[in-house]
């Protein structure tokens, strides 16, 4: 009796490992980057890991059909980007905002660096840098001026500036590019 009550539970714990209604897709990318300068030669290492997970659901459930629709279901994005940096530091990242950004006709390219991002012009010239806080907002450093950056929900970069003569916040934002 013991042995018939063991081997049902089993077989009923089995089968509903096997009813998983996902559609489970992993991809991971290394991208591996060699900067000469006059310190010599640095390597960067970044890693991301992108998980995408839809749950299956069928129009009509409730259907006798033998071939059943499928419903369109959300679709959720986990990534994760780790930067090994040349000293060894690691560094992980939940969203790489790694993109081109146009801002009044100009081009402009984010990327990661060991702290942060760095924000380029087209011809590779060192704009400013971007450096976390912990209020989901960066603190933008530019040539002559330091403000508060952010990235709305479009993924596009506003980056707010205060001003002490005139007491007031301009706005600038970066338009985030497909290229």
């Amino acid at each position: 009796m013991k042995t018939i009550l063991l081997s049902s539970i089993t077989l009923l714990a089995a089968l509903s490992l096997q009813a998983q209604n996902k559609n489970v897709t992993d991809v991971s990318k290394t991208t591996v980057t060699t900067v000469k300068d006059s310190d010599g030669e640095k390597t960067y290492l970044k890693t991301q890991e992108v998980k995408e997970v839809q749950n299956i659901e069928f129009q009509n459930a409730d259907s006798k059909a033998l071939n059943k629709d499928l419903k369109e279901t959300p679709v959720e994005v986990i990534s994760k980007t780790q930067v090994i940096n040349p000293d060894g530091s690691t560094r992980t990242v939940d969203i790489d905002r790694s993109s081109y950004y146009t801002s009044n006709g100009k081009t402009y390219q984010l990327r990661l660096d060991p702290a942060g991002y760095v924000i380029t012009t087209q011809d590779n010239k060192r704009l400013g840098l971007l450096r976390a806080t912990t209020t989901n907002s960066y603190i933008y450093r530019g040539k002559n001026q330091t403000s508060i950056g952010y990235f709305d929900t479009n993924g596009n970069l506003v980056v707010e500036t205060y001003d002490d003569k005139s007491d007031k916040v301009s706005i600038e934002t970066y338009v985030r590019s497909p290229k």
